[in-house]
């Protein structure tokens, strides 16, 4: 039994917004220390798959902490000691703002899920990039952006340029997210005018940037998707972005759906709206990203995310066609441990099937 199994209760009984906070500052306290953060990370970096490189990076393992967990950008250094091989910071916008009035984030056990409609709240890119300058970790940083809430639509594109412009020189790649649920209108930006429009604008500035830096290269632009979401706009989406040269796609978003919850109607409406995550995404997650492998015929880059607990979760993910692997609610329900068992059961897994790289092994289940 783990440390965290026996604290999770404790935790649980606060509200979720509030243990997650708790949580974090825990993490801080106990690595306060640079011995102590070293001591971690020298015990967790042993996994046995090289450098992979995926749009342009180079990643020390292919598990990575999805956006949401950390907004702001302020426990990089703390996480990236848990053997994060990547961390998403995000969403942000340009703008700073509160989000949904709270309580916005909601545990349903019997699921292993969570519901939030937390609403994009963060301090503002700006202080974001501000605080991944004075924190830098020791792992790939990705930095999601999003719509700030007061922004109409149609003002979407300079809004997020903005983003994107401040937190270009702190991002080794940045995330373009059009899928939560939880800001009005935003997933009408999957549309294809519109999302075709977002991307080539972000490109152009994404060329424009880079000229001025020492890396004289475009920084990889990553597209964020629902999940809820039919074959015909999927397709479109991959037309899009084949077409404007994103460099990857993280699949899948949060869900509006609620089917096939074991929690109670009465408890799940009482949550109210938002997203769902966790082990009931599990599966249409995967069946997402096969459709976009197949679709793309392997020739873009996918993040898979959704529902992943184990080192079999996250196979399934990889098989499936995904070449890296985010977790959010599975951190949550099983703990800071999780991170280090799901790479080591990865290489047995791996060991086991035969694939003596994981390169092999992405997308050997799509026909």
């Amino acid at each position: 039994m783990s440390l965290y199994s026996l604290i999770r209760p404790i935790l649980f009984r606060l509200p979720a917004e509030s243990a997650h906070q708790f949580a974090l500052r825990s993490l801080r306290v106990s690595l306060a220390s640079s011995v102590a953060r070293n001591a971690v990370s020298r015990r967790l970096q042993s996994e046995p798959f090289g450098k992979l490189k995926r749009f342009g990076l180079e990643f020390q393992n292919p598990i990575g902490l999805a956006a949401g967990f950390d907004k702001n950008g302020s426990y990089v250094r703390e996480l990236a000691t848990l053997g994060f091989g990547f961390i998403e910071i995000g969403t942000v916008t340009n703008e700073a703002q509160p989000g949904n009035p709270k309580p916005r984030l909601f545990r349903l056990p019997k699921d292993r899920a969570l519901i939030n409609r937390l609403g994009f709240n963060n301090i503002g890119a700006k202080r974001v990039a501000e605080n991944l300058r004075r924190y830098p970790p020791d792992c790939i940083i990705g930095v999601n952006i999003g719509k700030s809430r007061s922004v109409a639509i149609a003002d979407a594109v300079p809004d997020y340029l903005a983003s994107f412009e401040a937190v270009y020189d702190v991002a080794d790649y940045v995330t373009v997210n059009v899928s939560s649920p939880n800001t009005p209108n935003l997933r009408t930006l999957q549309q294809h005018e519109l999302l075709a429009e977002l991307l080539s604008s972000l490109q152009r500035r994404n060329e424009e940037l880079s000229k001025r830096g020492s890396l004289k290269q475009p920084k990889p632009l990553l597209l964020k998707i629902a999940p809820d979401l039919s074959e015909s706009e999927i397709e479109s989406i991959v037309d899009v972005a084949l077409r404007t040269k994103v460099s990857g796609i993280i699949a899948t978003n949060t869900t509006t759906s609620r089917d096939g919850l074991r929690t109670s109607i009465d408890e799940v409406r009482a949550c109210g709206e938002g997203g769902l995550s966790g082990a009931p995404i599990r599966d249409r997650s995967s069946q997402v990203i096969s459709f976009i492998y197949r679709n793309a015929r392997g020739k873009l880059p996918i993040i898979g995310v959704g529902g992943v607990f184990t080192s079999e979760d996250a196979w399934k993910k990889i098989c499936a066609g995904a070449s890296l692997v985010q977790l959010y609610t599975g951190f949550i329900y099983e703990g800071p441990g999780v991170v280090k068992r799901i790479n080591e059961g990865l290489a047995e897994i791996m060991r086991r099937e035969g694939f003596s790289k994981l390169d092999d092994a992405v997308g050997c289940r799509v026909k």
